[in-house]
């Protein structure tokens, strides 16, 4: 058997979140990262797919001030993990309806620039991708087994409607952000807790 790699947080807390447990549906597009169907019908995301990708996102994101950074959700049960990543970090978040344009039309008093989107759903969020595409960003999505991948640079696979997966999510990307920014220098650095992120 392989040797398992290191993950980002104890496989113990992935199950616990839910993050690997997708939809009774699949696309094309997402069936690189199932893992296996469920006796019930619901499709199951592969654990270490989803692990190295948040590792990718963060490394991405890195690259990029926050300042730079916008991450959109229409979700409800993103609200709270978005609202506490950008507190820790200063990137530009919407919570709720994203306005159209904002990205794209020079006029709106709204209006701002931006080098990166990520959001937690590209269906409900397509607006901003659409925005993204239009000016030529990089998007990053967080996609269930029923998502497509249109416009989409960098798919992470996950349970992108649990408040609880939304939240480990934001947890883990928080903690890597910081640690690749050189904001932290170890996990032991990041003293905020996982329930700061996601309701119990």
């Amino acid at each position: 058997m392989a040797e398992q790699k290191e993950m980002q947080v104890p496989i113990e807390l992935y199950l616990k979140a839910g993050i690997h447990i997708g939809t009774k549906f699949k696309t094309k597009y997402m069936e690189p990262f199932i893992y296996k169907i469920r006796p019930d019908g619901l499709y199951i995301l592969n654990l270490e797919k989803i692990d190295e990708r948040i590792g990718l996102a963060a490394k991405l994101l890195s690259h990029y001030e926050p300042e730079d950074i916008l991450i959109v959700s229409r979700r409800e049960n993103g609200w709270k993990p978005i609202k506490m990543f950008a507190k820790l970090t200063g990137v530009t978040v919407f919570a709720g309806r994203y306005p159209p344009g904002i990205l794209t039309n020079a006029i709106l008093k709204n209006f701002i620039e931006k080098k990166v989107l990520l959001v937690t759903d590209a269906w409900p969020d397509k607006n901003a991708v659409e925005d993204a595409a239009r000016v030529g960003i990089p998007v990053i999505a967080l996609c269930d087994t029923n998502n497509q991948s249109n416009q989409i640079d960098l798919v992470v696979p996950c349970n992108n409607k649990g408040k609880k997966s939304l939240g480990l999510f934001f947890y883990i990307l928080a903690r890597e952000y910081l640690k690749a920014k050189g904001i932290i220098k170890n996990n032991d650095e990041f003293t905020s807790k996982l329930e700061d992120f996601a309701e119990e």
